[in-house]
């Protein structure tokens, strides 16, 4: 049996959205965090399939002036992460395959009983069609995983490793069941870098991205006196140790970070340039009103010239500590 993870930049069926309600932790401002929603689901939609979940078909729907490519679909949730709860798509055989990991609020930080139920009822509900579909008994989050989509998993050992998720599992062990359920060949582990106000345990998708199999886009300090300066030297010093499956040094691309963003209570917001969703036709990317947000669109522009370079400010989304790929989840065709 062979299976691969697949990449992020290989062709999609649809992406899946979980509009936040009034009774998730939206709920102080619920209308500012929907209309980031509908930015986001309006720019995916424009040339992609989208799957929103929410509360109310008919009050969603109707935030929207055009529904073309959308499917609203009822079901209750805790939050909005989609990316750590949605499916994680890979091929087996040829044929693509849906995995159904376990989802504990990031080491039970969060109640997330509803959203671990997701997939299994997306499924049931026939939105899975006939794609095979596997439930695993394994807390693994979507937001951790980085794949070239031939066996290399670039990933974070402050989060796979973490006693808050699986007990604590050694990379040797975590390698193990990456082998067995994503195919995985090749491990670039960084054990650096982190974002203040994040509540993931440094998950690689708010620090680096694989671009290509032989590129990684990741966020650069050049800061000295910034908090963050320290652990993203040092995990920048290990991306340069990093090889590509021909024993080359990776293209390494950096990636702004922005000025410190604090919210009311003065805490320090995790604003990242590498939450990022790379979708058929676009590189939607995240904003935060910040001078470096068009430093950022020229670099993605750079990266993805064959693709549609769209903005759209996320200041709400990091209130509650994710970003914009933190909001969605790609499914395989």
């Amino acid at each position: 049996m062979s299976r691969r993870m697949m990449a992020e930049w290989e062709k999609q069926r649809a992406v899946l959205l979980s509009f936040p309600h009034e009774h998730s932790d939206w709920s102080d401002d619920l209308n500012s965090a929907l209309s980031v929603f509908v930015r986001i689901a309006q720019a995916i939609a424009y040339k992609e399939p989208v799957y929103i979940v929410c509360d109310n078909k008919e009050s969603i729907s109707s935030l929207f002036c055009s529904m073309t490519n959308m499917t609203f679909i009822e079901l209750p949730t805790n939050d909005t992460w989609t990316r750590d709860y949605g499916v994680i798509s890979i091929e087996e055989n040829g044929e693509t395959k849906f995995l159904d990991f376990t989802f504990d609020g990031w080491g039970g930080k969060f109640d997330a009983h509803l959203d671990n139920d997701v997939n299994k009822s997306l499924q049931q509900k026939g939105y899975f069609g006939t794609t095979p579909f596997e439930t695993i008994d394994l807390v693994l989050e979507g937001g951790s995983l980085e794949s070239d989509g031939a066996g290399t998993i670039l990933t974070t050992s402050e989060c796979l490793c973490n006693p808050n998720r699986n007990g604590g599992l050694s990379k040797s062990e975590v390698e193990e069941k990456l082998k067995k359920y994503l195919g995985a060949t090749r491990f670039l582990w960084l054990d650096h870098g982190y974002l203040s106000g994040d509540d993931t345990d440094s998950h690689i998708d708010t620090l680096a991205r694989l671009i290509s199999p032989t590129t990684i886009a990741y966020v650069k300090c050049d800061d000295k006196n910034d908090e963050h300066y320290e652990a993203l030297s040092a995990m920048e010093a290990q991306l340069r140790e990093f090889r590509t499956v021909d024993n080359k040094p990776y293209n390494l691309v950096t990636l702004p970070m922005t000025s410190a963003i604090f919210d009311k209570d003065g805490k320090r917001l995790p604003a990242t340039y590498a939450n990022f969703l790379i979708t058929n036709h676009a590189i939607i990317y995240p904003t935060y009103n910040d001078p470096a947000d068009k430093t950022a669109g020229e670099v993605f522009k750079a990266l993805f010239p064959e693709r549609e370079i769209i903005p759209i400010n996320c200041l709400r989304l990091i209130e509650q500590g994710g970003s914009l790929h933190c909001s969605t989840m790609q499914i395989g065709v």
